[in-house]
């Protein structure tokens, strides 16, 4: 059984066995036959991964992982709030006529801020800083952005990440607002663990812990069914990660930069709703 495997069964189990349902409140989001999408949540998950044992994916299901890290990339190389320069269609239900998600995700992490430095991005403040400023205990992104949220499609979900060096190792901490554990616990899961290798190989460090802190994490009422069959499935071994050692430029990474040798995974046919 993978680590990955093992963390989301548990956190399965635990939201249908204690969690909380909603059905007594009114809800934002709607199935697309305009029924509410009710859920049952827990509070205050965090889960650790340590990512020199073992990449954390899950078999019990195919995780998408190529189209999770070009999601990972659109957003945090292009820095890109349209639609047209990303491969997959996830994004698609909340671009307008333009491909435009508003000012949202990779569009605030491009935006240029002044430091006693120099102008930089988020981004590129951050490998400034892991290659600079080791020690450094501001070492972080944040898109929650206030200001904008007005003009985002859809407020960011997975909002800040926060790099911290020990010795030579690169840990991080995701935080999460809100996780939809079906469509996206372990899409969100795969793409950090990407992150932190990259950003650990960039700046001479070897990457550790991805820490996953959520807030709100919910199963919707019409995926029950699909997450009960899922966590039945008979888990497989986790498969290793192998990343392009010679890259040592963030923005030269590629989706090809990047395999899994031995990915073995779980049938996985259900369509699965999403809620808007």
């Amino acid at each position: 059984m993978s680590y990955a495997d093992k963390v989301f069964i548990e956190n399965c189990k635990d939201i249908l066995e204690n969690g909380v349902w909603d059905t007594a409140l009114e809800v934002r989001p709607k199935w697309d036959d305009g029924t509410p999408a009710h859920t049952v949540k827990k509070f205050g998950i965090i889960n650790r991964y340590n990512l020199q044992e073992e990449f954390p994916i899950l078999t019990i299901r195919r995780t998408y992982w190529k189209t999770a890290v070009d999601e990972l990339l659109w957003i945090w190389q292009k820095k890109s709030n349209n639609i047209k320069d990303l491969r997959g269609h996830i994004w698609d239900q909340w671009a307008d006529e333009n491909g435009s998600i508003g000012k949202a995700y990779g569009y605030q992490l491009g935006v240029k801020h002044k430091y006693k430095e120099g102008m930089f991005d988020q981004v590129d403040r951050v490998i400034y800083d892991l290659k600079n400023n080791p020690a450094s205990r501001r070492i972080l992104t944040n898109i929650f952005n206030f200001e904008d949220l007005h003009e985002m499609a859809l407020y960011p979900c997975a909002y800040s990440m926060t790099f911290n060096v020990s010795g030579n190792t690169l840990n991080a901490i995701l935080n999460q607002r809100s996780q939809d554990m079906l469509a996206a616990n372990n899409w969100n899961v795969v793409q950090y663990s990407v992150l932190v290798y990259m950003m650990a190989q960039v700046s001479g460090l070897v990457p550790g812990e991805l820490v996953h802190v959520i807030a709100d994490a919910h199963i919707y009422d019409r995926h029950v069914p699909i997450i009960e069959e899922i966590i039945r499935n008979e888990p497989k071994p986790a498969p290793k990660f192998v990343m392009d050692k010679s890259v040592d430029d963030f923005y030269k990474f590629t989706r090809d930069s990047f395999k899994l040798e031995g990915y073995e995974y779980c049938p996985f046919e259900h369509k699965i709703p999403v809620a808007e």
